[in-house]
């Protein structure tokens, strides 16, 4: 977790989001590589404290979900397009993430 709020951590904290904990609706056909990719930033609710190795976090409401992911195929920064793909500003590849809702 890099913050909490706007609040920058000083320590370093993990968390753990579960299949039932991606989306509200259609828990059972979550596909998780399909939802978070590696080094994907994340803004996420947190459910509890957890255990002692990681918070219990969720994305399952609309504003929360990937709000920045590198594009698997040439690491460029990919822009959101919908709520569940964002697409490479180079290539036009599209990838599947559970993509959260845009402010305006």
């Amino acid at each position: 977790m890099l913050c909490v709020l706007l609040q920058s951590l000083r320590e370093k904290f993990s968390g753990i989001i579960g299949q039932e904990g991606v989306r509200a609706t259609d828990i059972d056909k979550v596909d998780m590589h399909l939802s978070f990719r590696p080094s994907d930033i994340v803004r996420v609710v947190v459910l509890s404290l957890g255990d002692a190795r990681a918070y219990y976090l969720s994305t399952a409401k609309n504003e929360v979900g990937v709000i920045s992911g590198k594009s698997s195929a040439d690491a460029a920064t990919m822009v959101p397009i919908s709520w569940a793909e964002m697409q490479c500003p180079l290539t036009g590849q599209l990838e599947q993430r559970k993509v959260a809702k845009v402010e305006s």
